[in-house]
């Protein structure tokens, strides 16, 4: 039977034991490490999770340990663990951003598997989108773990090189906010044409919700879509030719590359 810790009770934590107990698992099979007083008492009143300010306590039991701290506490956090980690060898799935591989091992000791995982903010709704890396030396049933976890959440991407997570991360992990501020502009255009502000602001958060199901519920083809939206000589082709005047293909380009090539320095920071 699966025995989970999850070490860090803040939003993805939060998040990740709400999906999980959503999908059947139960309470008794989570134990959570956590410092702040008030963030035990939150799981315990809204989760019925019992949590404890005793990592060392909280993983004894565990075949999979989830570290969901903030990325600065990894290595304070993880490094205390590593003669019980070693006893015990739980996969150690980290959600703690830009937090290499190199340097979960070193805290957690040899032998224990290691397992990156790069979540976005929509997992908080139960719609996230997850990019996941292992090392070739993790199993496939250390591997099929992992997934299963971040699964409650949302869905789910392998990636072949630990570097790919930098991408998932300008996609994935920023894209939410390159909607809403697509979104914004929407709704101040429309505001700036005479709409009530909250009319258009209604407008188009629920044209962004109902255009991402849209994509969803289909195959994917994403041209195919556009296409059967932009009518010959209409309102949405009139649009579209603006945004592709105005090179909008290769402003997003740029903005993806801007936030792949930030991440890559910020997890370069984290290793002095």
């Amino acid at each position: 039977m699966l025995q989970l810790t999850v070490l860090g009770g803040g939003n993805m934590g939060r998040a990740l034991i709400g999906g999980l107990l959503r999908h059947g698992m139960r309470p008794e099979q989570i134990a959570v490490g956590e410092s702040e007083d008030a963030a035990r008492a939150a799981l315990s009143r809204e989760l019925g999770i019992t949590a404890t300010p005793d990592n060392a306590a909280a993983i004894r039991k565990a075949n999979l340990v989830v570290l969901a701290v903030k990325p600065y506490h990894a290595g304070t956090v993880l490094a205390p663990l590593a003669t019980e980690l070693q006893q015990r060898h739980p996969v150690v799935l980290s959600v703690a951003a830009g937090v290499r591989i190199e340097a979960l091992r070193t805290w957690c000791g040899a032998g224990v598997p290691v397992i990156r995982a790069m979540p976005n903010r929509p997992a908080l709704v139960g719609a996230g989108m997850t990019g996941l890396f292992a090392p070739p030396e993790v199993d496939a049933s250390s591997r099929a773990l992992a997934a299963q976890i971040m699964q409650s959440v949302g869905e789910v991407v392998w990636v072949a090189t630990e570097d790919a997570l930098d991408v998932v991360t300008a996609l994935s992990g920023s894209g939410p906010a390159y909607f809403f501020l697509f979104a914004e502009a929407m709704a101040k255009a429309g505001a700036d044409l005479g709409l009530p502000a909250q009319t258009a602001l209604r407008l188009s958060i629920a044209t962004l919700r109902g255009a991402g199901l849209l994509a969803q519920s289909g195959d994917g083809d994403l041209a195919r879509l556009r296409a059967e939206v932009t009518s010959k000589g209409g309102t949405t082709e009139a649009a579209l030719r603006i945004l592709q005047a105005a090179g909008f293909n290769e402003l997003i380009g740029r903005a993806v590359e801007a936030a792949t090539r930030r991440s890559r320095e910020l997890a370069e920071q984290a290793k002095k």
